[in-house]
């Protein structure tokens, strides 16, 4: 039987160095005044109009994201340990990027089959040939990370084409900051609250040679109804940046420029919130009305940064994922820090097998799948989803990956009988521009709020939690 590392109290269950401060405090706390705060905390949040959308429901039902109140705490020292690691991956990922729409030499050296490029939807034609101004193609990214022991992290996945999700860090940090003063006071938090400045200082650094002394920015998002609008909302606000949606746009002498009410204005970097196939209607999906006619031909041209570069996507797809340790090796030339989850490829015929007759074990996904959809968690599944799992499996083995079922740590969360361990990953977000890589202390910890659940997704019912990480 596996035990599970709990990230407060270890596995003997003793506090932890890095809860200390925080364990004698609640230990005076009075817990009727914490369920208090709690409630104070969720109406701050249906206040501030902190919500996402429930697709596949009625009416894309608009909910809260359950917030918790006590903050997952990390060391120094382990998160200097992490952010060696994530640096890494995230140079590796933009130098593989690169190099596929390039000389493919990760093909040439066989260290990578042609197939899981040639074959591979997320991968753009369009883009073959092209350098993004500042050679950056990833300029914001999030690495999904799981722990499972005192030294033992994983990378669950890598979010390289729109990842979301932190405006929910600041304004978890910014609630806790209201809730809890005196905590923060006796706890030295490095802070997380520079991040829209550190955002738009990356985003600017990226701009084309055509751009001004003060490059425009501005957030390009679907429109009100998609999921993450309260973000893109946020984010541009913080940045002090015009949110535009492809109606507001057009190009205009070679350049995209945005309407005002002086006229149409160049916009020389645009953070993109909406997919690959809806950036332009002449490129990609004729139907789309959410991009911008001939974007891409200014793209091509070098006249405007898109962040994340189109294409992107296939260095978070889930198959490309499992040759990750060879891809950091090929580009770093040093062995991964952070490793992989084991992972069986579908498509190959004895992985298939083992698959097959491991499915209560495992964990299985699609390979371009995301929030927690179109997945099996085998130990939890019931027989009668194992079965209908496995005629998928049969029908499209290549659009699958297996998992062994980690035990992922927890972390405790306040419930009306006190303290109760959930589990949790966390994603750190990644600036990336030509003066370097940025690591914001900390990112968003997605807490399974059911007992014993695995799928810390607000989708499917998971919360959030504020991340600390302690100065040294």
């Amino acid at each position: 039987m596996t035990t599970t590392f709990d990230e407060m109290w270890g596995k003997e269950e003793r506090l932890r160095s890095p809860y200390s401060q925080f364990g004698q405090w609640f230990e005076g706390e009075d817990p009727a005044r914490l369920r208090a705060k709690q409630r104070e905390a969720e109406e701050v949040f249906r206040l501030t109009g902190i919500t996402f959308n429930v697709y596949g429901q009625a009416a894309a039902e608009e909910r809260l994201i359950p917030f918790d109140i006590v903050p997952r705490i990390i060391s120094g020292a382990e998160w200097k340990k992490l952010t060696r690691g994530i640096e890494q991956r995230v140079r590796a990922i933009n130098a593989f990027l690169h190099d596929i729409y390039h000389r493919q030499e990760i093909v040439r050296a066989g260290r990578l089959p042609v197939e899981m490029i040639k074959n591979n939807e997320a991968y753009l034609p369009e883009m073959i040939g092209v350098t993004p101004p500042g050679g950056v193609y990833t300029h914001i990214v999030g690495i999904d990370l799981v722990r499972t022991g005192d030294d033992d992290f994983y990378v669950l996945e890598d979010n390289a084409r729109t990842p979301s999700g932190v405006s929910y860090m600041l304004e978890n940090r910014e609630t806790m900051y209201k809730m809890f003063p005196e905590l923060f006071a006796q706890t030295k938090v490095q802070p997380v609250s520079q991040y829209p400045r550190s955002l738009l200082r990356s985003l600017s650094a990226c701009a084309p040679a055509c751009a001004g002394e003060t490059p425009t920015v501005a957030v390009l998002t679907p429109g009100s109804y998609n999921s993450a609008y309260f973000e893109h909302a946020f984010l541009a606000d913080q940045m002090g940046v015009e949110l535009v949606e492809g109606s507001d746009l057009r190009v205009v002498d070679g350049r995209v420029a945005m309407r005002t009410t002086l006229g149409y204005k160049p916009i020389d970097v645009i953070y993109r919130r909406i997919d690959d196939a809806f950036i332009d209607p002449l490129s990609f999906n004729p139907e789309s009305a959410l991009g911008v006619p001939g974007i891409m031909d200014v793209y091509r041209a070098g006249n405007v940064a898109i962040a994340n570069a189109p294409g992107t996507g296939i260095a978070d797809d889930k198959a490309i994922y499992s040759y990750m340790p060879e891809i950091v090796e090929f580009y770093t030339g040093e062995k991964a820090i952070l490793q992989n989850v084991p992972t069986w490829r579908c498509n190959d015929p004895e992985s298939l097998k083992y698959v097959l007759d491991n499915l209560p074990e495992l964990v299985v996904k699609e390979v371009h799948g995301s929030g927690g959809y179109g997945m099996l968690i085998g130990p939890t599944a019931s027989k009668k989803e194992i079965a209908e799992f496995r005629k998928k499996l049969e029908s499209r083995p290549g659009n699958y990956i297996a998992q062994p079922t980690l035990s992922l740590s927890t972390v405790p969360i306040l419930t009306k009988a006190g303290l109760a361990p959930r589990h949790v990953d966390l994603r750190p977000f990644v600036l990336v521009s030509p003066e370097g890589v940025n690591i914001t202390p900390g990112g968003l910890t997605r807490v399974a709020l059911k007992k014993g659940s695995l799928v810390v997704n607000s989708s499917q019912g998971g919360g959030t939690k504020d991340t600390w990480v302690l100065e040294d």
